[in-house]
This record gives C-alpha cells, sequence and structure tokens, in this order.
C-alpha cells in the first residue's frame, strides 16, 4: 500500500525528471518578445508588440548543508551539482527574457568539506557559511542572468567572501548588483539588455551579520532611501528605461510586511522624476517565507518572494512548515505607446514554488498539481498570503 507522502513523492519524482530532460537547452536561444502571457508557469507566448520583455525574479537561495550535500550527492562524487535542484523551475526561468536570483550566502571553494559552517564570526555570535562557487555556473545554465548581492550575509566572509563570489559569477557570465571588489565596481550601473530595453538593477540590504571591511564602505549597499532614490535617477541618466530595485529587507518568518517595508514602500514608489517614477519595480527578499505582493503607487512591490532554496533550521530547532515555500514573480514590461512616456507592466503573475527538503529539488507547485501530486494547500497557503494586500484587484494572477 503506497501511503499520500510515497505519492506525492513518486509525483514530484516524474516531474523533476521532466524538467531535468530540458536541462541542455541554451538560454541564449530564448526567443521572449516580453509578451503578456498565458497564465501558466512556462515562458508566456510571444506578444504581439514589439521591443517588449518578461522579468522572473526569485527569491532567496540559502543552501544549508543539507542543499550542499544534495549537490554533493547529484554530482556522484565529482564536485557539486546544484542543477537537478533548479531543473524544476528552468522552464519558468530560462524562459524569461531577464532572470533575476537573490544570493543570500557567499562562496568558498568547490572542495569537498570547505563549505561546513565555521566557528562564530568574531564578536558577532554569528556562524560564518559559505556556498560551493560552481552553483554560479548551475544558475547560469538555469537560465539567471544575474543576481542580487546585497543580502545579510554579504560579508559574513568578510573581503574575501565578496571577492571569490564576484569572481565566481563574472567567471559563470552573471552580472551582479549589491557588492564590490572597489570602490569604481561600487559605483557602477549593472543594465541589462531585455527586448528593446536598457534594465538598470539596484541591489541593498537592511545590515550584514558582520561589519564592513577596514576602509572598505563600498563593499555592500545599505538601504537608505535618499541613496536608492539618487542611484536610480542616475541609472535613469546612464540609459535605463526600467529601473529595477532589490531589497533584502523585513522580518524573517513573518508573512505581513513590516511597518519599515511598507514606509519604504511607500517612499519609493511616490518618487518620480519629470512625471516618471524613480522605480520601476521593487523586489523584496531576507523573510525566509513568502509576503504579499502589492501595487503601490502605481509600482508593483514583491515584500517577499520567500526562499527559493534553503536547507533546515541549524542548531536543533524545530522546523517551520513554511521553509522553502515561496514564489517567482513574473512580469511582462511593454515599451511606450508614444514618445516620453514609461515602460510600463502589462501584466503581473506569480509562480507558486517549494523546496522540498527530502527530494532536494525545488517544484514548481503549478506543474506538479497538473501531474498528480496532492500541495493544493501549499500552493493556496502561498496564494492566500501573496494575494492579502489586494493584488488581484490589481490584476495579479497566479500562473496554474
Amino acid at each position: 500500500m503506497i501511503g499520500r507522502r510515497q505519492q506525492v513523492a513518486l509525483v514530484l519524482t516524474a516531474v523533476l525528471a521532466a524538467g531535468a530532460a530540458c536541462q541542455n537547452q541554451n538560454h541564449n536561444q530564448h526567443q521572449d518578445t516580453g509578451a503578456p502571457g498565458p497564465a501558466v508557469s512556462p515562458a508566456p507566448a510571444p506578444s504581439s508588440g514589439t521591443g517588449g520583455f518578461t522579468l522572473v525574479a526569485s527569491g532567496d537561495i540559502r543552501p544549508h548543508a543539507s542543499v550542499t550535500e544534495r549537490a554533493a550527492y547529484d554530482a556522484g562524487g565529482n564536485g557539486y551539482d546544484f542543477r537537478p535542484m533548479l531543473s524544476g523551475i528552468r522552464p519558468v526561468v530560462s524562459g524569461a527574457g531577464l532572470a533575476l536570483c537573490h544570493l543570500a550566502t557567499v562562496y568558498g571553494t568547490d572542495a569537498p568539506g570547505t563549505n561546513a559552517p565555521a566557528a562564530n564570526a568574531p564578536g558577532t555570535g554569528q556562524t560564518v557559511r559559505t556556498t560551493p562557487s560552481r552553483l554560479a555556473r548551475d544558475l547560469a545554465e538555469t537560465g539567471y542572468d544575474g543576481c542580487a548581492t546585497a543580502t545579510g550575509h554579504a560579508l559574513d566572509d568578510g573581503a574575501d567572501g565578496v571577492r571569490r563570489t564576484l569572481d565566481a559569477l563574472d567567471a559563470a557570465g552573471l552580472r551582479h548588483a549589491g557588492t564590490a571588489r572597489g570602490e569604481a565596481e561600487a559605483r557602477s550601473v549593472v543594465l541589462f539588455r531585455a527586448g528593446g530595453a536598457e534594465v538598470a538593477h539596484l541591489s541593498y540590504t537592511a545590515g550584514t551579520d558582520r561589519p564592513l571591511p577596514p576602509g572598505q564602505p563600498w563593499a555592500v549597499n545599505p538601504i537608505d532611501a535618499d541613496r536608492i532614490l539618487a542611484d536610480a535617477r542616475a541609472a535613469r541618466r546612464g540609459g535605463a528605461d526600467v529601473v529595477v530595485v532589490s531589497l533584502d529587507w523585513g522580518t524573517e518568518g513573518q508573512d505581513e510586511p513590516d511597518r519599515v517595508q511598507l514606509t519604504l514602500a511607500q517612499r519609493l514608489t511616490a518618487s518620480a522624476t519629470d512625471g516618471h517614477p524613480d522605480i520601476d519595480l521593487i523586489l523584496g527578499a531576507r523573510t525566509r517565507v513568502p509576503q504579499p505582493y502589492e501595487k503601490v503607487n502605481g509600482t508593483w512591490v514583491v515584500y517577499g518572494l520567500g526562499d527559493q532554496i534553503a536547507g533546515g533550521p541549524d542548531g536543533g530547532q524545530a522546523p517551520d512548515p513554511r521553509t522553502g515555500q515561496s514564489t517567482l514573480g513574473r512580469f511582462a514590461f511593454a515599451p511606450p505607446v508614444r514618445p516620453g512616456e514609461p515602460w510600463r507592466v502589462t501584466r503581473a503573475e506569480f509562480v507558486p514554488a517549494l523546496y522540498d527538503l527530502d527530494a532536494g529539488r525545488v517544484v514548481d507547485l503549478g506543474r506538479a498539481i497538473a501531474q498528480g501530486a496532492e500541495l493544493e494547500a501549499v500552493r493556496d497557503r502561498i496564494r492566500d498570503v501573496v494575494l492579502s494586500r489586494g493584488a488581484a484587484q490589481d490584476g495579479l494572477v497566479m500562473a496554474e
């Protein structure tokens, strides 16, 4: 007799195997034109318009020991391989014109045993943890184009950790925003070409577990409203048509945005220059669990995407049943209707996802449920949280 949990596991195995079969497709073959796509998890259909693009963003990639152990197992004794872990959401990511991730840890080396939790960082009481640098290449092969790196753990291994992380992202062809190896890099604007648009990506964190390296105040971008708006305007002057801001903020484990998030979102979205908003999209992370999406002053704000990859709790803590629940935000941008007008979001979607702790895989819940997995309760909980601030009335839909 096969139990309910075994039935779900068998279905998820089939779903993930199907995703893995697509693993060798080339992300550079994307044909995304920024169209308003159908409410399904694969890539949105082409648009009748020209020059538009679709942006996909996911939450924290937070590999704990169990995650790196799974990647080592999937590599068959040859280092680490995160691609099977990510294969379930690859169709969503690789189908986007621009795909952004959020790195919650810094990279170490790929030598076995070197990424285990180290002793507490002096004076912080926080555990130093690094992630195999192979993850950068596997994120690129999954379809990501760039990552936010300004996070609470950005300085866990000091300046060396920042350097290793950005070096690995560079080697993988992934752009990055939020941390820097030097002052000139910190002042640069990260621009992506997506459809007919130049898209700027900015990244900031509410704080780090370790202090800034001596003499390196530019190592990580802190959340400061005045600075964020100044950077956004500078990006516009530098040629950006669309400005996307990643914010590492909020209260961990809280479904609702806190007062600081709400206040900052109001201020950032209210700012405009020459009648155009300074920021076109805000992507939140750090909260560990999904939080609502909301249209604030006409601009979409994702308060918390949730952890796309997350291991179990450290220190013998009781597991949170929400661990690994997340969303991928998908936003279709269209070019101005008339010269001088701003780019605009013509469709907003969210894709409910789950990192299955037992299988060591990220699951697109819509696809899994369609193939028989009994995960409706998880999907519905994510949906209820995401829509809890009235986003459905502003057009946000859940991908099925």
